[in-house]
This record gives structure tokens, sequence and C-alpha cells, in this order.
């Protein structure tokens, strides 16, 4: 899965930063059907995980009711320099993950 992330490139010590992402993936709620009349199964993504520098800074349980390609922005502290790893897993039990990283100067 594809996603693409957005952090500023670098923040003062203290700062709180706006930290998005959005995830390529279609969240198939389970209530639609092919051309053949067949259900398609549920499929969407249901936990991301963000950590900073290891330490987990935010997590999110999405449902079918989230669009296809879900978009999330939430705010943290900069308080070092360092890596934020997102990482995500559908019904189907594929992972992805994406990183990006956030220099803060004093």
């Amino acid at each position: 899965m594809l996603a693409r992330v957005q952090v500023p490139a670098s923040a003062q010590r203290g700062e709180i930063i706006e930290v998005r992402i959005a995830i390529q993936h279609p969240m198939e709620t389970g209530f639609r059907y092919d051309n053949a009349g067949r259900a398609i199964p549920k499929n969407v993504v249901n936990t991301l995980v963000v950590r900073y520098n290891g330490v987990e800074i935010f997590r999110a349980e999405l449902g079918s009711g989230i669009a296809a390609n879900p978009y999330l922005q939430f705010c943290a502290r900069a308080e070092a320099s360092g890596e934020i790893e997102f990482s995500w897993v559908d019904d189907a039990g594929e992972r992805g993950s994406e990183r990006a990283s956030i220099t803060v100067v004093a």
C-alpha cells in the first residue's frame, strides 16, 4: 500500500507541528457487490500507529465509515530530531509503512 506523508523538514524545539498522511486504499465496506452479484468482502485500514523516535504519539482505529484513500491529520510537539514512522494494517492483514524525518533546532 502506498501513502503520502507530510511532516515539516524542520521545527523549533517545543513547536507544535502538523502531521498528515493519506493512504491509498479502496476501503471496501462489505456492502457492495461485483458484476456477478457476489459480495465484495469488507477490507478497510483498521489500525494506524505513528511513532516519533520509537515512541507512539498517535493511534487511530478506523472502520468502514471512512472514505477510500483515508486522510488523517494531527498535531505533535517537536522535541528532538529524528524519524516519524507510520504503520498501518487492513482487514486482509496487509501492512504498510512510511517514514519521514524531522530536524529540531534549539
